[in-house]
């Protein structure tokens, strides 16, 4: 018999269980519909009590739907150190959620019996949320759950989800800055000074950058930090929310899918652009040439930036043989990048399943593990070893040398990325160091390689499931002879490369090519859109 009966009656009473629909915890948390979350918000605060107990130590509980519409929203939880839930996890978080009032205690019960946890240790959450109209609720609810289970809450209100990270990671492990919003922006701002002192130029130098907040959070807090900020990097934050509509014709995910600025954005040539996501843990750059030609700068892009210059700096500073770089991409990564990274650069590169928690692990491997997803997603962590060396040396570099400058540099640039999670502003600031310091505009960093014409595109199936992948998600294994068709396919164009997958949130399959022309590129979409309606149960019209 379960002893939490108070949990079962504050659930049946203020937070019931709605349906009987099946609900799965993944790389997003949960993410739905705004109007079905209320009960499972309730039931992660629970969850992220339990986790606090487990671990000794503060979770957090961000409310966010990141890129999605509006009217959906999503629930999901921080791991003390900043990362997201552990994996073994994730099954109790699926198991909570999905049993009936009247079993909750039980549930409880069993995770508190096999993870062997102390539930005489109060619990402490940290709970942030975005922008969406039903943020506020759903933040009620979960510390509802977080109350009941005789938990300490501190609501952090509306922060980005790399923010709440920051946050969670900052106070267990005692950083150097304070685990607060300020905190965040005095770590950025500090590390932006160290390294722009360091680049003899810079003083000659206005970075100025036009920053579309997507109508979300990002917004609101490009426009704080700017105050840290003074006039080292000005920033001038569009589609703030003032107006608009969340993630609607705006922001990182619009940017990337339609190869287009957001609507009612007029770019001006020579000027700098970035868009980030709803919650503020994407962005991607673009610009428009003399000839009005609109110029996408992706994850691949950014990655490739971030890589090149840690690897001068590598090399300067004398470290690139103690200090190994590599590069984690998934399947999405455009080719051109790919090769590019490979045979100029020479970087090792890794490609990774889809989806962030894949690349962070994948990036351990390496000393400086630089992983971007193509929708702009990603961030560089150094490893324990790449930081105690590059801070031995920087303690006893000559900043009038070429190497001891290049030291300082990296030392300087591990404090400013948020290592533990992709954060759209911290990768902003990152990108504008290494431009003032190259000197280098949006068209010379573009310059690099020339991306091969790719698509995107979704196919709607009965039964997403019927879709198998091995090799990081670029080989179909089921349904049979799927794959053997995709690489005949493959074989008519130049350049040709396609690979399917199954969405995580919804029964559709989503389908990428490239090829070296457009004309080609969509022959070989469109054939293997077919191929997957024809093989895998589509459902609605055939796609042509």
């Amino acid at each position: 018999m379960s002893s939490f009966a108070d949990v079962i009656e504050h659930a049946a009473q203020n937070y019931p269980k709605t349906d009987q629909d099946a609900y799965l915890y993944g790389t997003a948390g949960f993410r739905m519909k705004a109007e079905k979350l209320n009960f499972i918000a309730y039931r992660v605060g629970i969850l992220a009590s339990l986790r606090s107990q487990a671990k000794s130590a503060v979770t957090g509980v961000m409310i966010t739907a990141s890129h999605n519409p509006a009217c959906d929203n999503g629930v999901k939880i921080i791991e003390p150190h900043g990362e997201m839930l552990h994996v073994d996890w994730e099954s109790f978080a699926t198991r909570m959620v999905n049993c009936r009032d009247e079993d909750l205690g039980n549930v409880i019960q069993s995770i508190i019996e096999e993870t062997k946890l102390d539930p005489s240790i109060t619990p402490q959450v940290f709970v942030g949320m975005d922008t969406r109209p039903s943020s506020p609720d759903l933040s009620k609810a979960c510390q509802a759950g977080v109350s009941v289970m005789n938990g300490k809450v501190t609501d952090y209100g509306y922060v980005t989800t790399p923010q709440l990270h920051y946050i969670v990671w900052s106070h267990n492990t005692k950083f150097t800055h304070p685990p607060t919003q300020e905190g965040y922006y005095l770590k950025i701002s500090t590390a932006l000074r160290q390294f722009l002192d360091l680049c003899k130029h810079s003083n000659s130098i206005t970075q100025k950058v036009t920053v579309d907040g997507s109508n979300g959070v990002g917004a609101m807090k490009v426009r704080e930090l700017q105050a840290y900020l003074g006039d080292m990097l000005t920033v001038n934050p569009v589609f703030d929310g003032s107006t608009g509509v969340l993630n609607y014709q705006c922001g990182a995910d619009y940017v990337k899918s339609n190869q287009t600025s957001p609507v009612g954005l007029d770019l001006v040539p020579g000027e700098k652009y970035a868009s980030f996501d709803g919650d503020a843990d994407r962005i991607v750059y673009y610009f428009i040439t003399q000839e009005g030609k609109f110029q996408l700068l992706d994850g691949d892009k950014i990655a490739i930036l971030i890589a090149s210059y840690l690897k001068q700096l590598l090399v300067d500073s004398g470290l690139s043989k103690e200090i190994s770089l590599g590069l984690v991409q998934t399947a999405y990564a455009n080719g051109a990048s790919t090769e590019y990274i490979s045979d100029k650069l020479s970087v090792p590169v890794s490609c990774s399943k889809t989806g962030v928690k894949h690349l962070h692990h994948c990036a351990l491997q390496y000393d400086i593990g630089v992983y971007f997803e193509a929708n702009g997603h990603g961030t560089v962590m150094f490893s324990d070893k790449a930081a105690m060396t590059i801070d031995l040396a920087a303690k006893s570099a000559d900043a009038n040398t070429a190497a001891g400058t290049a030291s300082l540099k990296l030392s300087a640039l591990t404090q400013l990325i948020m290592q533990i999670v992709g954060d759209a502003i911290s990768d902003l600031v990152f990108v504008e160091a290494i431009l003032t310091d190259l000197k280098m505009t949006l068209s010379q960093w573009n310059d690099q390689y020339t991306d091969l014409p790719n698509v995107l595109c979704k196919v709607s199936v009965a039964d997403r499931q019927v879709i198998k992948t091995t090799n990081a998600e670029r080989t179909a294994t089921s349904p049979i002879g799927l794959q053997a068709a995709i690489d005949e396919a493959v074989l008519k164009v130049s350049k040709g490369r396609s690979f399917v997958r199954p969405s995580g949130t919804e029964d559709v399959v989503r389908v990428y090519a490239e090829a070296s022309t457009l004309e080609e590129v969509k022959q070989l979409s469109l054939g293997v859109a077919c191929l997957v309606y024809d093989m895998c149960g589509g459902v609605g019209e055939r796609p042509v």
